[in-house]
């Protein structure tokens, strides 16, 4: 009992301080997780061995790690190391990409493709938010997709707002489609063992489906600033080349083809069974060693603070499932929902939704993960079912607010200090409508096929 005081004590404080963001998250995750090993394994369990198993380090020293048959699934007690070095790797490919001027180069030739004008250019940056989201963090996508939104939007004079707002939305939607598109995917993926593929078929659909509508919602939203925008008179020969953008012709070549490797190997990592934290560190080491004279630049971009984030965070969720916490909030679940399937699925879906519009879907979905196991063991429901309903919920629930997840605000961050301020009102006016609209169609979708 003592223990469980702990556990949730230390659990609710942590999420408190990480929702009022007045201390860096990572410190707050990080000393929370420490006080986890000593108050809550030391003091209350007497358990050295719980203590073992949450740092979970022996595990990285192991074949399965590394190359698996897929016919087993990691162990989600304690850290996550294979999420935490795939994210790492990733980040160091990206930054590759970003320095070779990738991004800039592909949303500037975009732009010319569609000749510059505002309602192609809105569907077709929603449309490449969605699919970079696919393959590479949210984050990333939105700090230079909406860079270049206000770059356009200053030379074609188009108020930037509605695009970038729709960017943000889409970006999240085409993250929950892969396994390594949202942080809580990549958690879910390596927790329970299902591959790129068998997110891109399940989670993917539904994502693909909602995306179109999603793109009629948003237009009719903006359609008077994009039509106001489309009587503009601009002379296109102003315009910046997008090969202006490419800041050196081999790295951009190099990097391009890294991406390429990286897509590839995560889509057949079921065949191969190579690992998503082999992927990863094969991914860093090829760009480190491509990037000659700037190893050490590229390491420094790493956000570190991230990583860090996840490895408090993983030690304070191990604290709540080895005291069985978590397998009373499975239990609550069970009994609210009588073993009716429909009813659980609408449960956790909703409730990821809107937890995850408030407070950060990264510790939801750690958290969440033992609670769906339990339930899948306790009533007989597939495991398959819960994950992808935990997965759209917690990934589409956090689009619905400025600070619902990483991509958002940084979206909103870039337009402030271009002095295109998005408030609360703003924000919500268009987005909660959007995340109804989306849940609502996964719901209906993940009825009809699971259940």
């Amino acid at each position: 009992m003592l223990a469980q005081i702990f556990a949730v004590a230390i659990f609710v404080v942590m999420f408190v301080l990480v929702v009022i963001d007045k201390i860096e998250r990572q410190w707050v995750t990080l000393i929370c997780g420490i006080l986890t090993l000593i108050f809550v394994f030391g003091i209350g369990m007497h358990s050295m061995q719980a203590v073992i198993d949450t740092l979970n380090v022996k595990g990285i020293f192991t074949l399965e790690f590394w190359h698996t048959s897929g016919e087993g699934n990691e162990s989600t007690s304690g850290i996550n190391w294979a999420t935490i070095i795939f994210i790492a790797g990733m980040m160091i490919m990206v930054e590759g990409m970003a320095k070779a001027g990738f991004f800039r180069w592909l949303c500037m030739r975009l732009a010319r493709l569609v000749n510059y004008k505002p309602v192609p250019l809105f569907i077709a940056f929603m449309v490449m938010s969605a699919l970079l989201s696919m393959f590479i963090d949210s984050i990333t996508v939105i700090l230079f997709l909406a860079a270049v939104t206000v770059e356009l939007a200053k030379l074609l004079k188009f108020d930037p707002v509605p695009m970038i707002l729709s960017e943000i939305f889409c970006a999240n939607l085409g993250g929950s489609a892969t396994m390594c598109g949202d942080p809580p995917n990549i958690i879910i993926g390596t927790s329970l063992g299902y591959t790129f593929a068998d997110f891109l078929t399940n989670t993917g659909v539904i994502a693909g489906i909602s995306l179109i509508v999603v793109i009629f919602y948003f237009y009719f939203v903006f359609r008077k600033q994009l039509q106001a925008a489309g009587k503009e008179t601009i002379d296109l020969t102003t315009l910046p080349d997008p090969k202006d953008a490419i800041t050196n012709k081999k790295d951009f070549v190099i990097s391009s083809i890294i991406f390429a490797c990286a897509v590839v190997l995560l889509v057949t990592h079921a065949a191969t069974g190579l690992t998503v934290s082999f992927i990863g560190v094969f991914i860093a080491l090829l760009t480190l060693i491509t990037s000659g004279r700037y190893v050490l630049t590229l390491l420094k971009k790493v956000d570190y603070k991230t990583l860090l984030f996840f490895i408090g965070l993983f030690m304070v969720v191990g604290g709540l499932e080895q005291t069985g916490i978590l397998e009373k909030i499975a239990q609550l679940i069970e009994h609210i929902s009588n073993g009716n399937v429909l009813l659980m699925v609408a449960i956790i879906l909703w409730i990821s939704a809107f937890a995850s519009a408030f407070v950060d879907n990264i510790p939801f979905a750690a958290t969440m993960i033992p609670v769906i196991k339990s339930l899948a063991v306790t009533t007989g429901v597939s495991l398959d079912t819960l994950a992808w309903t935990l997965s759209i919920g917690t990934d589409i629930g956090g689009s619905a607010t400025p600070i619902g997840a990483s991509a958002n605000v940084v979206g909103t961050s870039v337009a402030a200090k271009n002095g295109y301020l998005i408030g609360w009102g703003k924000y919500c006016k268009a987005a909660v409508p959007a995340m109804l609209i989306v849940i609502t169609i996964s719901m209906l979708f993940i009825f009809i096929r699971y259940c």
